[in-house]
């Protein structure tokens, strides 16, 4: 059924939430005074109260549950900044069917949250969050200035989204509780202290229905997990034959050498920066060690434009798409296979254990469709606008919005 037809879905609002209300309100489900109450009632309270600052939102919220469950990030923290602690949650468990599809819309979802941001590896350029929309087009610019801390504003509205992210690490209680003390000491602009990209990739496949360890090793560095799934691959898991012991396997992601095998809709991608891997080989032999590294998602391999499509978590402090470099396959079979460049260093390709979906899930998505939907009225959304200027066509274009 095409998402324009499903009457029954609540229609999506667009403001930034008064940050006093929204922490009553978690306080309220987590008491269970709410627990009756559908998303779209809340929508609709949330709207009436924060009308005021209905002109001044810049990033769409999330859609609704039935649309795509889902605890929001906000949902595993409570507190105002300087007290903010964690809800201890579990994370899901979905059909195997279902996981690829689950990791893009989650992904895009983030994405869409932070205000749709864009860093080009292909032409040095990016497109920071907070871009200021002149003239019905949005403007990227090169990549040689740092991207600007975010203001107080911005930086308490996206707060407990981060926390949240957080919240599913191990060390993710204590590392969220100084943040509290800096933002005590020195106010919501203050930014994170430790990086948060692995967090974010974390609470993406715990929402996503790779609930468990054995399944996704969630932590605070990628290492930790690019190490699973190198480690999964040594053990025969994801080869044609299944494990070596002949067993089923129960891991998430299986690792790869850059362009060893196409690249699908929520595969990984990672970078080595210190050290700078060049490929598996020389991860293996530092196995169990530190090291800096980022990995991002796969949302769209184009084998018409040649290009990889990935949105990863505090890339220009923000969760963010990134265009990489790719390559359409020479056999028979096809597919994009991911070009390392200076750029983008890729040593790592993490192919997930899950069913295929249609390699251009970000075009297809309805989840995309609903955040660059505008409400149906007549001025092109921000997220419409980014998607036409990257050139993006898809679900999200069935109402003429950016054309």
């Amino acid at each position: 059924m095409s998402l324009f037809s499903m009457t029954t879905l609540p229609v999506l609002s667009r403001f930034r939430s008064a940050r006093p209300l929204a922490t009553l309100l978690r306080r309220a489900v987590h008491m269970g005074a709410a627990t009756h109450l559908r998303f779209a009632t809340l929508s609709a309270v949330l709207l009436a109260v924060a009308l005021p600052l209905a002109a001044q939102a810049q990033s769409p919220d999330r859609v609704p549950a039935e649309m795509l469950e889902i605890t929001p990030p906000s949902g595993r923290v409570e507190g105002e900044l300087s007290r903010m602690s964690i809800v201890p949650l579990g994370c899901r468990s979905a059909p195997s069917a279902d996981v690829r599809r689950r990791i893009v819309d989650v992904a895009i979802q983030e994405w869409a949250f932070f205000g749709f941001p864009v860093l080009d590896r292909l032409n040095g350029a990016r497109l920071l969050p907070d871009t200021r929309i002149r003239a019905g087009r949005v403007t990227f610019e090169n990549t040689t200035r740092r991207a600007p801390t975010p203001n107080a504003r911005e930086g308490e509205r996206v707060a407990a989204t981060i926390a949240g992210y957080w919240a599913v690490t191990p060390e993710g209680a204590g590392i969220v509780a100084a943040q509290a003390r800096r933002w005590e000491e020195r106010g919501a602009g203050v930014r994170w202290n430790a990086p948060w990209s692995a967090a974010f990739i974390s609470w993406v496949m715990c929402e996503a229905g790779l609930g468990t360890r054995d399944e996704f090793h969630r932590a605070i560095a990628h290492w930790t997990y690019i190490d699973q799934a190198i480690r999964a691959r040594d053990a025969g898991e994801g080869a044609p034959g299944g494990a070596s012991d002949g067993s089923r396997s129960r891991v998430g992601y299986v690792a790869y050498d850059i362009g060893e095998r196409a690249v699908e809709p929520g595969d990984l991608l990672c970078s080595g920066r210190r050290p700078r891997y060049a490929n598996l080989a020389g991860r293996r032999l530092q196995m169990g060690e530190g090291a800096s590294s980022h990995c991002d998602i796969v949302v769209e391999a184009d084998a018409e434009t040649g290009r990889i499509l990935a949105i990863g978590g505090n890339v220009l402090r923000a969760v963010s798409l990134k265009v990489l470099a790719g390559r359409p396959g020479r056999g028979p079979e096809g597919g994009m296979y991911a070009v390392a460049t200076s750029a983008a260093p890729l040593f790592a390709h993490l192919k997930l254990q899950a069913e295929p979906i249609d390699d251009r899930a970000l075009s297809d998505s309805e989840v995309l469709a609903a955040l660059t939907s505008g409400n149906g009225g007549p001025t092109p959304s921000r997220g419409a606008l980014v998607l036409d200027a990257l050139s993006v066509q898809g679900a999200w274009m069935e109402q003429g919005i950016g054309r």
